[in-house]
């Protein structure tokens, strides 16, 4: 069987990877900030560094999820948005990583010192550094957009999920060529066996 019939399995294992990358980081440590009053470092995880991560990367883990069962139309729909999810994360994780915005740590430090105002904050702040877990999610956004353009790329050839929601009539059909992991589950979910 050719990459492009797995176009789907690939896919969604691909969105999913990189929804689950997106998730774990989200509750990690991105961003240690050194203070001026030589206080306790204050860390700052994901999810408040980047305020998106979170809910984009569970929205990637339901496009993955989606891809599964959806028609032609539907799959580039999915994989568009994954590609345009995937490219703000991109933007988003870069300036973190390579020069961390105050705005990315200011709402923790506040948090943590009880102080506000960003002239204020930048006072209390010696340094921000990066941990290694955005480049982690940057690597996984990677793996989302390559995955998006290769659902775009592969989608007209997948075979139709979602069998068992048709009418009997389009629920015996005979498969050609050869069936992947999904089309196995559909066909023992109907009673049929699909090694014949």
């Amino acid at each position: 069987m050719s990459i492009a019939q797995r176009g789907r399995s690939i896919s969604v294992s691909g969105l999913l990877l990189a929804g689950s990358i997106g998730i774990i980081s989200s509750t990690q440590t991105w961003l240690t900030v050194t203070r001026a009053d030589a206080g306790e470092p204050i860390l700052v995880p994901g999810a408040d560094a980047v305020a998106l991560l979170a809910p984009l990367s569970l929205a990637v883990l339901a496009v993955g999820a989606a891809l599964a069962l959806v028609g032609p139309v539907l799959r580039w729909v999915f994989a568009g948005l994954a590609l345009l999810a995937g490219g703000l994360l991109v933007w988003w994780t870069a300036q973190i990583l390579f020069s961390p915005p105050l705005g990315a740590v200011a709402p923790t430090v506040t948090e943590t010192t009880g102080l506000a105002g960003d002239a204020t904050v930048a006072e209390m702040i010696t340094s921000i550094s990066a941990t290694a877990w955005p480049a982690i999610a940057l690597v996984g956004w990677a793996i989302q957009i390559v995955t998006a353009v290769f659902a775009i790329w592969t989608a007209r050839g997948w075979k139709s999920g979602g069998r068992r929601f048709r009418t009997e009539t389009g629920a015996h059909e005979e498969h050609e060529g050869p069936v992947d992991a999904i089309d196995s589950w559909d066909d023992l979910s109907r009673g049929t066996d699909p090694t014949r």
